[in-house]
């Protein structure tokens, strides 16, 4: 019963974020200034990094938990490969996001599939467990 209240929340939540962005719209500036922007980025690849190594290290132990991790890091790539392009400045900036973007897209995708995979425990060879 608790999760059937938690989803209609996530779903008025969905509702609500429509008119909020409406007002981001309305009233962000096209151009800002950003304190920490390096900091900001470098967070961003740490997050994926971890991501990226907790999946393969619960994944090689067979612990369930790399379906969690796998589907943070997907988020976290595509969040990052959206920033690369949208924050990029035209002409080579753009070109280098555009191809920082695709490698990060494929790593999203992987971790969707793993996400996605058998939720089944299975050992390193990946044969499920107590099966030879």
């Amino acid at each position: 019963m608790r999760s059937k209240w938690l989803l209609v929340l996530l779903g008025s939540a969905a509702v609500l974020l429509v008119p909020w962005m409406v007002v981001l719209a309305l009233t962000l500036p096209s151009r800002t200034e950003v304190r920490n922007w390096s900091l900001a980025w470098i967070g961003l690849d740490v997050l994926m990094a971890t991501g990226c190594a907790a999946t393969a290290l619960l994944g090689l132990r067979g612990d369930p938990r790399a379906h969690l991790t796998a589907s943070a890091t997907a988020a976290t790539a595509a969040l990052d490969a959206w920033f690369d392009i949208t924050t990029a400045l035209p002409g080579s900036a753009l070109a280098q996001a555009l191809a920082c973007a695709v490698a990060e897209v494929a790593l999203a995708g992987a971790c969707v599939l793993l996400a996605l995979g058998d939720r089944r425990p299975s050992r390193i060879d990946g044969s499920p467990e107590g099966h030879s």
